[in-house]
């Protein structure tokens, strides 16, 4: 809720309709000590899949940090026998090399095979065969297993994201895949819509829409597009979040006055007030154990993250941040272990940075000066914010370490307010 953008009028459901207009570039940027050089050459036949498949498995192994791309000549495929010598000289450790053609039924089929070109080892393959508009879909996947095979860590490839766009004063709740292209329109609208978050299965969006002139907030089902009121209260209602069993949404609402947390059951039953203080408590997130909630108050004269037992009473809340003076939009990673948060520093330079919560260290991962909404990936390894460049906000990934960053461009809109989804689509 803090520096967010608020407005009014009608929106528009649109249902699901293709992100033609809206296509992304990926700049990566930093380097990592311990990435796998791998080779992935362009796959044999991919034009006839209207997609550039290798280059989006390419991208997604170098964003996560953990591969180094080696230039690769083209004519490898599945079915090659590599020439040991010739892949160690170029300093390959892992290749990957696949093909792509069309089914009698019009589906694509797309083939690959990882070898160890450093053991000269055959590490098995895959086959997908995918309706057109899947083959982006098909890529992550392959990405998923190369990923998983060569780390041992699930990938997170073929997971998606939603944020916002704002473009000629309209805005629209996106839904795309996790390199940010793809995709499709939730909502849209000539009013402000704010604060996505997914349900823990990836079946459904809350958010804040001021469609009827004030914050309401919906739970939208993502495959059918239906929607339906969750909280529409005397006053604001903002900032929900779903537990981690997905029954329960905690959420912002002022309906007693002041803006303090509350929580509710999915339905809209059971509504349970969280904080009894006069200050302003929001941005609220649960534990991946559902048993506490961070969140954001000025409780103590500024903006801090404070953490209390999501069956706290009133001064019982604990105070988590304490470097500088404004820490806001907590965000906990998947095992628990890191939040990461806003910091601002100097006058209007709002940064990312992450904790380890068992020791309070704290590390800055960002270099630029308008960061806002941190939203872990959920095997925990990279994050996605906001940010601005080039007089445009825009969506960024981070490793934890802040090494390897990925600028993910929009050239027709802002973008804000991104949410990773979870495992499972």
């Amino acid at each position: 809720m803090l520096r967010q953008t608020v407005g009014a009028c009608s929106a528009t459901l649109l249902g699901f309709s293709p992100l033609a207009s809206a296509q992304f570039r990926v700049d990566i940027s930093g380097v990592g000590g311990t990435q796998m050089p791998i080779a992935v050459p362009d796959f044999r036949d991919e034009a006839r899949a209207a997609q550039p498949v290798a280059a989006i498995i390419r991208s997604n192994l170098e964003r996560s940090g953990q591969f180094r791309i080696i230039d690769a000549p083209t004519g490898m495929f599945e079915g090659s026998q590599p020439v040991w010598s010739e892949w160690r000289a170029r300093n390959a450790d892992a290749l990957a090399a696949g093909s792509a053609a069309r089914l009698a039924d019009g589906r694509v089929d797309l083939r690959y095979k990882l070898w160890d070109v450093v053991k000269g080892q055959d590490l098995g393959g895959e086959a997908h065969a995918v309706a057109p508009e899947d083959v982006r879909l098909g890529a992550h996947r392959i990405s998923d297993t190369i990923y998983q095979k060569l780390t041992g860590e699930r990938g997170i490839f073929a997971t998606r994201m939603a944020y916002v766009t704002k473009a000629g004063g309209r805005y629209s709740l996106r839904i795309t895949d996790a390199d940010g292209e793809g995709g499709q329109v939730a909502l849209a609208s000539p009013d402000p819509i704010i604060s996505p978050a997914w349900s823990p299965s990836g079946k459904e969006l809350a958010y804040v829409s001021f469609e009827t002139r004030k914050a309401v907030v919906w739970i939208q089902d993502v495959q059918t597009g239906r929607r339906r009121v969750l909280a529409d209260f005397r006053g604001t209602n903002s900032a929900p979040s779903f537990s981690p069993d997905g029954q329960q949404v905690a959420l912002t609402l002022s309906r007693e006055g002041g803006s303090q947390l509350f929580i509710m059951n999915r339905d809209g039953s059971g509504l349970r007030r969280l904080t009894q203080s006069s200050a302003i408590d929001t941005e609220s997130v649960f534990s991946p154990d559902g048993r506490s909630i961070y969140f954001v108050s000025d409780r103590g004269g500024g903006p801090q993250i404070y953490r209390m037992a999501v069956g706290g009473q009133s001064g019982t809340a604990e105070r988590v941040t304490f470097n500088g003076a404004y820490n806001i939009s907590p965000a906990i990673s998947p095992d628990g272990r890191t939040m990461a948060f806003i910091t601002r520093q100097g006058g209007n330079s709002f940064r990312l940075s992450v904790m380890d919560l068992a020791s309070g260290t704290v590390q800055q991962i960002s270099d630029s000066h308008d960061d806002e909404s941190p939203s872990f990936a959920p095997n925990g390894r990279l994050l996605v914010y906001a940010s601005r460049a080039g007089g445009k906000d825009v969506l960024m990934t981070s490793t934890l370490d802040g090494k390897i960053k990925a600028k993910l461009i929009s050239t027709l809109a802002d973008v804000r307010e991104p949410t990773w989804g979870p495992f499972g689509r």
